[in-house]
């Protein structure tokens, strides 16, 4: 059974060590479009681990929504806790993890990364299988996380096939 009402991903959000340098990064070389900021919030009680499973003194310091493209929704925040964690987690970790930002053409999405200085993970990739017509590529933001570019102007193999 699904769950009732689902609509669909409303927004992703993601911790950064600087949110400045974020903010340049989704601005300036991904072209989101910076919304809002809110905080600080801290709280003396339990509330952030209870509601946000964090250290109970931990300070989100602030944060930002970004919209990326026409639908994507990027909440990102800064964080001091006594008990964090500053070492990035890889793909292969538990809660590791990426963003997929779709591009109508991903050698020009390409050129343009290099052009910032961006760190290319390996070059531009072909998808076989149920994927094939799909090109892709990682990418990293200056704080490390990792992004991936994808295009399938002309559909997936899976999607042709049905």
């Amino acid at each position: 059974m699904a769950l009732p009402g689902l609509r669909g991903v409303d927004h992703i959000g993601f911790t950064v060590p600087d949110l400045e340098q974020a903010r340049r990064f989704l601005t300036e070389v991904l072209g989101c479009e910076y919304m809002y900021t809110l905080g600080p919030y801290r709280d003396d009680d339990t509330w952030m681990r209870d509601h946000l499973g964090v250290h109970p003194r931990a300070v989100m310091r602030q944060l930002h929504f970004f919209r990326c493209g026409d639908q994507a929704i990027f909440e990102v925040f800064e964080y001091e806790s006594p008990d964090q964690n500053r070492t990035q987690p890889k793909n292969s970790d538990i809660g590791g993890h990426h963003v997929a930002l779709y591009v109508d053409d991903l050698d020009v999405a390409v050129a343009h990364l290099e052009r910032h200085g961006v760190t290319l993970m390996g070059a531009p990739t072909a998808s076989k299988g149920p994927s094939e017509g799909q090109r892709w590529v990682y990418f990293l933001a200056p704080w490390g996380m990792q992004f991936e570019l994808v295009s399938y102007p002309g559909g997936k193999a899976f999607d042709r096939a049905t």
